[in-house]
């Protein structure tokens, strides 16, 4: 079978079978069916990896018609919660687990959906748009890593989606510290921008990636029959590194959000400050417009208009009055 990255004519980009816990071998979607639908008996871990293209329309109707999908999996398909979560439909993991395209770069319409539904012996994964998380697992696997159970390939799943998310975190704690350095230096220009549309990306993984914790509690506390002390333990150390990565995200938002706060009262100090400027140059400028605009009336009886030293005087009374608005001003600056 050639592996390649479009899908074939059912929706299927990749199929693996995993046998004595040896490195995954390709196989089609024929092969895959045909190897589930043998009566002889498998091994604990052995199982099939099939992932599907979404985006192909062949591929939902192909995992309905030919293999043993719990009608959960579907449900999860087209309703509307996203959040990630793990639960246990008759015997059978179902997963949503939320992710970042390929080429993230802290764009909300970048975060997709992976659904998956794990069995005893079949591991399906479908997903609409290219995920980070699954192609690196997908690339592992090719290159010839072991997967000893299909709860292994969960938890090895799992993994790679943290070491992603760390990344993320990682990047933009860097990004926080950029404009933190340039907010302190006085040198902020557009970063007002940068910073908001971070944290709402920051939201929102958090918000989808964060796992539901009653659904991932009642199955840590009641798991299937068929998966393994050892494999559950994994998973529940899995989900703990992964509410750990959950937690840096949250308070690096807490971050921004004070770093938000901090910007906008330093732009309000200074638009206080630039309105108390054209306040005292109004108000400075009050007496002079006032006793010009008087003596500017072409009527008569203007005072001091033959006075000869009419003017001085008229300069002198601004003056005075000027002074006293400016101390009056300074008095009440604070």
């Amino acid at each position: 079978m050639d592996i390649s990255y479009g899908s074939d004519k059912n929706g299927l980009l990749c199929g693996y079978r995993f046998e004595n816990g040896a490195p995954g071998q390709p196989i089609d979607l024929a092969e895959a069916t045909a190897w589930l639908r043998n009566g002889e008996a498998k091994a604990a871990g052995d199982f099939v990896w099939l992932h599907f293209n979404l985006s192909d329309a062949a591929a939902e109707a192909c995992i309905r018609k030919q293999l043993d999908v719990v009608p959960e999996f579907f449900e999860a398909l087209h309703e509307g919660s996203r959040s990630t979560r793990i639960e246990d439909a008759h015997d059978t993991l179902i997963a949503v687990v939320n992710d970042v395209a390929y080429e993230f770069a802290f764009d909300p319409a970048e975060i997709a959906s992976l659904w998956l539904n794990v069995g005893p012996h079949m591991a399906i994964s479908a997903r609409s748009h290219p995920l980070r998380s699954i192609d690196r697992m997908r690339a592992a696997v090719k290159s010839g890593k072991p997967l000893p159970s299909s709860v292994a390939f969960l938890n090895t799943l799992l993994q790679e989606q943290g070491d992603v998310l760390v990344r993320i975190v990682r990047d933009a704690t860097v990004q926080v510290d950029v404009i933190e350095d340039k907010f302190l230096v006085g040198r902020l220009q557009n970063r007002r921008a940068d910073l908001g549309k971070l944290r709402r990306v920051l939201v929102r993984l958090q918000r989808l990636l964060a796992p539901e914790p009653g659904a991932l509690f009642r199955l840590l506390r009641l798991p299937p029959p068929w998966i393994s002390e050892h494999d559950l333990e994994e998973l529940r150390q899995a989900t703990e590194e992964f509410s750990l990565t959950i937690r840096d995200m949250s308070e690096l938002k807490e971050r921004i959000k004070l770093l938000q706060e901090e910007i906008a009262a330093q732009v309000s100090e200074q638009t206080n400050r630039s309105v108390f400027t054209l306040t005292m140059v109004t108000v400075l400028a009050l007496p002079i417009n006032i006793v010009a605009g008087l003596l500017g009336m072409n009527v008569g009886g203007i005072p001091l208009a033959e006075y000869p030293h009419g003017f001085m005087a008229i300069v002198s009374m601004v003056a005075v009055f000027t002074a006293l608005a400016a101390w009056y001003l300074y008095r009440r600056k604070d």
